[in-house]
């Protein structure tokens, strides 16, 4: 049985790098994105799908198992990023970064696990290791991506035992074309390479993990 991993969040910089290295590997690969239009190398690409939508995250599952067969992997890539300092912010970012980051990773495990408990499997989530310590301006964000670990280590504590395991990258910061538009001053040699947060990925993804569980990965330039 081929493995079949559902990517979401894949037209970004992180996911086309997901998908890239998944395909590397022989993978079966459902992309789905909330972009209206999106071309990936990809198995099956559904795009439109609103990912903090309840409904529409089923029914993109659903389509993905109907067209693929059974789930053995998902990697939670949808997310976003807003600088906003908490003093003169605004509510609507912080329900957008929680919508953002956290919902839609939520909302994509809980819709999946029906079908990745059939078979066992894993979940991939991205955090941020800027959430431990955030620095002025980070807060909603950090707080949204906080949340997607705490979710994650809840989530594998609530399947240990079940043959699903739930994990989680925490990079600094990735190396994509919006970063570098945003912090035009910053040194890019410090930065991750999306390909090699894609590699840890891949791997939290595979039978090579078996013993991970739970686990946020921290991932900075060497």
């Amino acid at each position: 049985m081929p493995n079949v991993v559902i990517v979401t969040g894949a037209s970004g910089a992180l996911g086309r790098a997901v998908v890239a290295r998944l395909n590397a590997d022989g993978v079966v690969v459902a992309a789905v994105d909330a972009a209206p239009a999106v071309e990936l190398d990809a198995d099956l690409v559904l795009s439109g799908v609103d990912l903090a939508d309840a409904t529409a995250v089923g029914a993109a599952i659903e389509t993905v198992v109907s067209a693929l067969g059974a789930v053995t992997g998902l990697a939670n890539i949808a997310g976003g990023f807003v600088w906003e300092p908490v003093v003169g912010g605004e509510a609507e970012t912080w329900d957008r970064m929680f919508r953002t980051n956290l919902l839609t990773a939520a909302l994509a495990s809980r819709a999946a696990l029906p079908h990745l408990l059939k078979q066992g499997g894993a979940i991939v989530n991205v955090g941020a290791a800027g959430a431990v310590d955030p620095a002025t301006g980070m807060a909603p964000y950090a707080a949204s991506k906080a949340g997607v670990m705490a979710m994650t280590r809840s989530l594998a504590a609530e399947l240990r035992g079940k043959g699903v395991r739930v994990n989680a990258i925490l990079p600094t910061i990735l190396d994509t074309p919006t970063n570098r538009r945003d912090m035009p001053d910053a040194d890019p040699a410090d930065w991750v390479q999306p390909m090699d947060a894609a590699s840890v990925i891949a791997f939290l993804l595979s039978d090579a993990s078996v013993a991970v569980n739970g686990a946020g990965i921290t991932l900075a330039a060497s």
